[in-house]
């Protein structure tokens, strides 16, 4: 037992000077594990909580991407970009967030949770407790909850009932390997979590209605180095090396392209050899969140006009599907272009393989 915890001591203060040798090469970037945080990026325009993937709801959960025509109160709409989330809560009814991390939680590792939450103008009730249940495997009812996972949140007024935006702040400590986490109230009887609030004119069915945006889960800064901080896991390192080499003279609307990012002949789905080029873009995003940008799918011209137009389509949509899962927050799109627009004769194969391609579009710097 000695021996080992001296190897890892060792260990430790090698990478340690390894870090502080590279430190002019290495960036350091705070982690948070919530994909698509503030839900921005989507697939479709409408009002599935699933097009915000890797969102999902369980449910009937709502999403905006616009303010919400019956919100009247001042702070319509998202705290944080355009987009936000909503969840029901009626006596015998309740709603469901969950979302897949970017990374297994830790055991031992303290965690800072935040997201910021606003009760609805039309809600007649507000709710005692609002929190979050982490899993393995994610929410699969209250019958198979496991209570050491559920992470609550209880107002200090009683009730959560502001119509203003408001954080809700919860420190989260794991067993360890947790994969999902799901926001919701995780009382027993939800009806006994309502709290009636006076409404002029209003005597519909009972319900709290809550709107979601910026949700945040940080492995807690502790007072360390910054050459030990890795070990703590707190930071996430980036390579200078491993960023995506983008032209400083590129400007918006500019076109980049991908250059090691392949797919085979009438499919879709990423070749493995294409995740080198796929992480050092994930990177050069991390490093640059103020831009965004535009993926753009493209195929040769071996079949159907809306054949091409499809798997063009559905090869952007992979590539950032692929970002999003990395834990790029930054605002994305996608949009499939067929093969109007080859590099190359689809005269070869060697040149058809090289118009099957995806690359992107600065719109924001």
């Amino acid at each position: 037992m000695f021996m080992r915890f001296l190897f890892n001591i060792i260990l430790t203060f090698l990478f340690c000077l390894t870090l502080y040798a590279q430190k002019d090469n290495i960036i350091y970037l705070e982690k948070n594990l919530i994909p698509n945080n503030s839900f921005e990026n989507y697939k479709r325009a409408n009002g599935n909580i699933n097009q915000a993937i890797p969102w999902r709801g369980i449910g009937t959960v709502d999403y905006y991407q616009l303010p919400d025509y019956k919100d009247t109160s001042k702070s319509r709409g998202a705290i944080d970009g355009m987009c936000y989330a909503g969840l029901r809560f009626q006596k015998k009814y309740k709603e469901y967030l969950q979302v897949k991390l970017t990374e297994p939680l830790r055991r031992n590792v303290r965690y800072q949770l935040s997201m910021r939450v606003r009760l609805s103008p039309w809600s007649n009730n507000a709710l005692k407790s609002f929190g979050v249940y982490v899993s393995k495997g994610g929410f699969n009812g209250m019958d198979n909850i496991e209570k050491q996972n559920v992470f609550d949140s209880l107002s200090k007024n009683g009730v959560y009932e502001k119509h203003d935006w408001f954080t809700i702040e919860k420190i989260i400590i794991p067993e360890g390997g947790e994969k999902y986490l799901t926001i919701g109230n995780f009382s027993r009887l939800v009806k006994k979590d309502m709290h009636r609030i006076k409404m002029d004119g209003f005597f519909g069915l009972s319900e709290a209605y809550y709107f979601i945006d910026d949700v945040n889960l940080k492995p807690q800064k502790t007072e360390v180095d910054i050459k030990t901080v890795l070990v703590d896991s707190y930071y996430e390192s980036i390579n200078r090396d491993s960023l995506l080499q983008v032209d400083k003279t590129v400007k918006v609307g500019s076109i980049v392209k991908l250059d090691n990012v392949y797919f085979d002949k009438n499919r879709s789905g990423i070749l493995v050899e294409s995740y080198v080029e796929l992480n050092k873009l994930v990177s050069y995003l991390k490093v640059n969140p103020n831009v965004a940008i535009l993926i753009k799918g493209h195929s040769d011209k071996s079949g159907l006009l809306w054949q091409n137009q499809k798997i063009s389509e559905q090869r952007a949509r992979n590539v950032f599907e692929y970002l999003i899962n990395k834990g790029v927050q930054n605002s994305m799109s996608y949009k499939g272009y067929g093969a109007s627009q080859p590099l190359f004769d689809n005269d070869t194969e060697i040149h058809k393989a090289k118009n099957r391609r995806v690359d992107f579009e600065i719109l924001k710097q």
